[in-house]
């Protein structure tokens, strides 16, 4: 089986990652290796992720004082790693135990294959009258719910796409880098039937530590800051409504070609805007 480097980036979530690191290390095949990156300095998480740095399928740790979120321990890996196959699990998420056996199986058997990942919403989020138009049949009895990307978490990507594309640039979302891989002609989706990625920031997860509204927001989730929700409710509710605009999302290549100059265009104002505003505050 083609080998596999697994990136867990860690911050200020230590009951999280008591549970999310060894259930990953547990769900290590042969070829499968951990690397671990440490943001921050908050000495609960950093002790738990060291009590493992010499578990036998750890291969690399790297401990930030800063936070430098995700580019840089992303970049890291695709960089340094020599695996076929790189993937990140974040550290507030549980994949299915043979996650990462099934989607190497499947890039093993379709070499169009560029992004497929795991399934981090519930049964009752999956819309069958209006995902089925995104389903299809692959070589090898294999089938993706297609799409132009998928989460950063629980995903499998050829090496080759990194190659062919470089490393993550300053400003780009992995799901922007993913569109890009998919406009290039790779294939992207989540595998069908779905391969569950327990997240446990949503309320619906037995194992989430957000049960009451102020558990909310002593522990708001980055996208939960983005999507300005205040309550537990309107936490679930955006999960539910991720899950559809993902279901719904087209998959026309001509849709993300002008998305993705709008996206590069917003991006550049926003570096002039910054450039701007260091020469007015230089001393003169």
């Amino acid at each position: 089986m083609a080998a596999i480097d697994v990136l867990m980036i860690t911050y200020q979530r230590p009951d999280y990652v008591r549970r999310s690191l060894p259930h990953l290390l547990e769900s290590c095949t042969e070829d499968m290796r951990v690397w671990l990156w440490h943001n921050g300095t908050d000495a609960d998480t950093l002790n738990v992720v060291r009590s493992y740095v010499d578990h036998p399928k750890v291969a690399r740790f790297h401990h930030s004082p800063e936070n430098l979120r995700l580019r840089a321990p992303t970049n890291w890996l695709w960089a340094e790693s020599d695996a076929d196959l790189l993937s990140k699990v974040d550290d507030d998420c549980l994949p299915d135990t043979d996650w990462a056996a099934r989607l190497a199986r499947a890039h093993e058997d379709v070499d169009e294959f560029g992004v497929i990942g795991s399934w981090r919403f519930y049964d009752e989020d999956f819309l069958p009258d209006v995902a089925q138009r995104k389903i299809r049949g692959f070589p090898g009895g294999h089938q993706l719910l297609e799409n132009f990307w998928v989460q950063g978490s629980g995903y499998l990507m050829k090496r080759a796409c990194v190659e062919q594309q470089g490393l993550l640039a300053p400003g780009q979302s992995f799901t922007a880098y993913c569109i890009d891989l998919a406009l290039k002609g790779w294939v992207n989706g989540w595998y069908f039937p779905f391969i569950h990625e327990e997240h446990m920031d949503d309320p619906r997860s037995p194992n989430s530590l957000l049960r009451t509204d102020d558990d909310l927001h002593d522990q708001l989730p980055l996208s939960a800051q983005h999507s300005g929700v205040a309550t537990l409710q309107q936490w679930e509710e955006q999960m539910r409504r991720s899950a559809r605009r993902l279901q719904e999302a087209s998959v026309e290549p001509r849709d993300y070609r002008n998305l993705r100059r709008t996206l590069r265009s917003a991006w550049w104002r926003v570096q002039r805007r910054l450039e701007g505003r260091k020469m007015q505050s230089r001393p003169r």
